[in-house]
């Protein structure tokens, strides 16, 4: 369980290190656009009220704190899983990955009342409308780490 504490902990620091210095050393909130690499890196400051992609998107308490449960819930559920099941290092670096992420995106809505995306990616032709942040891609590598690293069950 060490592993899922540091993991967790040093992904959580990772993403809000990187949105304070967006949002608030480089003033991307204000500016709302930097071009780094283009077009396959930009920062574009969005603030996502809801779940991935602005599903859920509403600026209301309820969808805030509703979401804010949820992800307790579900970084909870994690917790309880990687503690009683069998399982090796890259599942509970997964797993770490996976609540860091969570617990992240849980400051953003406390703090900001919305999660703080600001990267944005495109390339080939294609134009990327959507922005994210570390604790996004956190959240997807540990849910992927989950079902790839899980021990599966013996078929009888």
């Amino acid at each position: 369980m060490r592993l899922v504490f540091w993991v967790g902990f040093w992904t959580f620091l990772l993403d809000q290190v990187t949105k304070y210095a967006v949002v608030h050393a480089m003033n991307l909130r204000t500016l709302g656009a930097v071009d780094v690499w283009p077009p396959f890196l930009n920062l574009r400051m969005a603030w996502n009220y809801g779940i991935n992609f602005g599903l859920l998107a509403r600026d209301s308490d309820l969808v805030r704190w509703g979401l804010i449960m949820v992800a307790f819930v579900i970084s909870g559920a994690v917790i309880w899983w990687v503690h009683h099941e069998p399982g090796g290092r890259w599942q509970k670096i997964a797993a770490g990955l996976l609540v860091g992420g969570a617990m992240g995106n849980v400051v953003d809505r406390l703090l900001y009342g919305a999660v703080a995306d600001f990267l944005n990616m495109s390339c080939c032709g294609l134009d990327n409308p959507y922005a994210f942040n570390v604790a996004d891609i956190a959240v997807f590598a540990g849910a992927l780490g989950m079902v790839i690293f899980s021990p599966g069950k013996k078929a009888p």
